[in-house]
């Protein structure tokens, strides 16, 4: 019944007292998402991902897990678009290099734009270690 009388909205809107509001009524402005929320929405976000970093690159499942973590990190926040221009940093994972994909990712605007999880991103591409 809900459904038929709010609708279904699967992306934003303002609605007629010009609140955001998405799904079946659910009014982001005063409501927000609660964290459990939050968290299924990035693990739904992280599969899909996954999924596209799999499938552009045939070489990702081979990588460790902290450089998985990486590359997922990097495609979260750039998208598959903008990941697929660090041609230099890709060549350097696909060759194991990992000091020069460290190198190429700090050399980057995507660097001073984003700063600290450059860094951090960064020391563990090359260490292959948790740098949090």
């Amino acid at each position: 019944m809900l459904i038929r009388h709010e609708g279904l909205r699967l992306k934003p809107y303002r609605d007629a007292k010009r609140k955001l509001t998405i799904g079946v009524g659910r009014n982001l402005d005063d409501a927000g998402v609660t964290r459990a929320e939050a968290l299924m929405l990035l693990d739904n976000d992280i599969a899909t991902v996954r999924r596209d970093v799999t499938r552009a690159f045939p070489w990702f499942p081979g990588l460790d897990p902290v450089r998985k973590d990486v590359v997922l990190d990097m495609v979260f926040n750039l998208g598959l678009p903008g990941f697929r221009r660090f041609n230099k940093t890709i060549a350097s994972i696909r060759a194991g290099d990992w000091e020069n994909a460290a190198r190429e990712m700090l050399s980057s605007r995507w660097a001073s734009q984003v700063g600290k999880r450059a860094t951090e991103l960064a020391a563990m591409m090359e260490r292959g270690k948790y740098e949090i």
